[in-house]
């Protein structure tokens, strides 16, 4: 995986008149960060600090702010800047930005003037001692928040909870039949949310390994896909396939578990170009889809919903120490479900 994880010093920015500053005190691995320290997909600035699941607690706040104030529960996800203006930031989507798109917590460009300090240096994200962003990226945290539990919920969790919120499945007014595909850190948080959400859930994986994990999380049913007899029995009868395999796969044994008018959302981030057969969806009027993680509204009604319902991914705290082997763990592929979260001031 080439060099192994340093100490390196870095300069945050002074508070401007919107900006909340905070001590970081854990910030969640997510398996992208390892794609990004590997220059997977060919975009990685060095050096690099990755981290996209900050929480923590406030230290200062500039003129302007009343969102929140010195000593409050905070998080920051997978943005940390937008245009602000355009129709997608103004409806509270600001990961689609139509403006150069969104800035990402790390190693991203300053192309929207909201982030103080260096405007040359690209972003630096949460394996870190603090964090300052504009109030807007703020999301808020109940006083009972489990921090270290609530990391990988502004990106696991919202990267799950968005899709079912677009699909209607948020809303109470339906059941659905959901299917998630992966039963990973990704999958299992989805799970426990379908789950939550009242629907019947069904886990789709490629053996039978991980049927005992998925019904512990909340599915109804098991789909190994190496098993005729288990896809026969789902053929034709899920609303919504959330699929979060990351690594190059088929996807026309999912298509053809969708009912009409159900529809396959891509949330994996798969490198290289996949294939389908036109006629595996237009006789039933299905769909193929994607979804990247969420806007901050959604992540606040995500983050909400989960620390109402206690609903949290299964997590390991580390420290600093550990990061190269979890690293290595993930690049390998991730059979316990467990998301890694590094505590920060056990790593200073």
């Amino acid at each position: 995986m080439g060099e192994n994880f340093s100490k390196f010093t870095i300069n945050r920015a002074k508070v401007g008149k919107n900006d909340v500053k905070f001590d970081v005190k854990y910030c969640g691995i997510c398996h992208s960060d390892v794609h990004v320290v590997c220059n997977d997909f060919a975009r990685s600035m060095y050096p690099i600090v990755p981290g996209h699941e900050l929480v923590g607690v406030v230290t200062e706040v500039g003129a302007n702010v009343n969102k929140v104030g010195v000593g409050s529960l905070v998080a920051v996800g997978c943005t940390i800047d937008c245009c602000m203006d355009c129709d997608m930031c103004e409806a509270g989507e600001e990961n689609y930005c139509r403006k150069g798109g969104d800035t990402h917590t790390y190693n991203a460009k300053k192309t929207h003037g909201h982030i103080g300090g260096n405007p040359e240096t690209q972003t630096f994200g949460g394996y870190s001692k603090t964090e300052v962003v504009h109030e807007r990226f703020i999301i808020k945290l109940p006083e009972n928040t489990p921090l270290a539990k609530a990391a990988p919920l502004v990106c696991a969790g919202i990267t799950m909870w968005d899709p079912l919120r677009h699909w209607g499945a948020t809303k109470g007014d339906k059941k659905m039949k959901i299917g998630i595909v992966g039963i990973g850190g990704l999958g299992t948080m989805g799970i426990k949310l379908a789950a939550a959400l009242g629907h019947e859930v069904v886990a789709i994986s490629r053996s039978n390994k991980k049927e005992n994990i998925a019904k512990e999380k909340g599915a109804q049913h098991y789909i190994d896909t190496s098993n005729t007899d288990s896809i026969n029995k789902h053929n034709d009868s899920l609303d919504l396939i959330l699929n979060t395999i990351s690594a190059p796969h088929s996807i026309f044994t999912y298509l053809g578990l969708l009912r009409t008018n159900g529809t396959l959302v891509q949330l994996g981030a798969v490198g290289v170009p996949m294939d389908f057969m036109n006629f595996a969806i237009i006789p039933q009027r299905k769909s193929i889809a994607g979804s990247l993680v969420g806007g901050l509204k959604s992540l606040q009604e995500c983050v909400d919903f989960c620390v109402e319902k206690e609903i949290y991914p299964d997590i390991e705290i580390i420290d600093a120490s550990k990061v190269d082997e979890v690293y290595i763990s993930l690049a390998e592929g991730n059979s316990s479900g467990v998301r890694y979260v590094l505590d920060i001031e056990a790593s200073l």
